[in-house]
């Protein structure tokens, strides 16, 4: 018999519930996955604010979020920066969809976006870089591993069907 320890991190897949959250945004207001219900969402989990790759990552978003929004998608980013740090994150680079706080990672960890990842060749724990698409039921309708910061947007907007 194996534990859950013994099987790594929790994989979502389309179909399950999306994991509810309440979390802290950069704008110090509370964010909930039920205030979103009805709507599309994109939640991408993503390791660190300012650092180049999410940088990109967030900029990509950024600049497809009027398309993805006239297609019905609202875009929420998570990480375990704190509020503050996702502020400054927000200003410098003119983000204009809301990053939400997870410094204690449970809610990363419900996803399966926090545990043992391969980090330059080496076994790390971390945040896994990853994305899911939550239909206005609150349904996982994709659960995306392992993504990459470069290219990630515009190959979900594929997936989408919007390009």
């Amino acid at each position: 018999m194996t534990s859950a320890a013994d099987e790594g991190p929790v994989r979502l897949a389309p179909g399950d519930p999306a994991p509810e959250f309440t979390l802290p945004t950069d704008t110090g207001d509370q964010l909930s996955l039920t205030q979103l219900r009805g709507r599309n969402v994109v939640l991408y989990a993503y390791p660190s604010a300012m650092t180049p790759g999410c940088t990109k990552q967030a900029c990509d978003f950024r600049d497809s979020l009027a398309s993805l929004q006239a297609a019905g998608y609202e875009v929420v980013g998570i990480s375990p920066d704190k509020p503050e740090k996702l502020a400054k994150f927000r200003e410098r680079d003119g983000l204009t969809f809301p990053l939400v706080s997870d410094p204690d990672k449970t809610v990363l960890t419900a996803y399966g976006a926090y545990g043992e990842k391969q980090l330059y060749g080496k076994t790390v724990t971390g945040v896994i870089r990853s994305t899911f698409v939550i239909d206005g039921d609150g349904r996982i309708t994709k659960a995306l591993y392992n993504v990459k910061a470069t290219g990630h947007v515009a190959k979900l907007r594929r997936d989408l069907g919007l390009d």
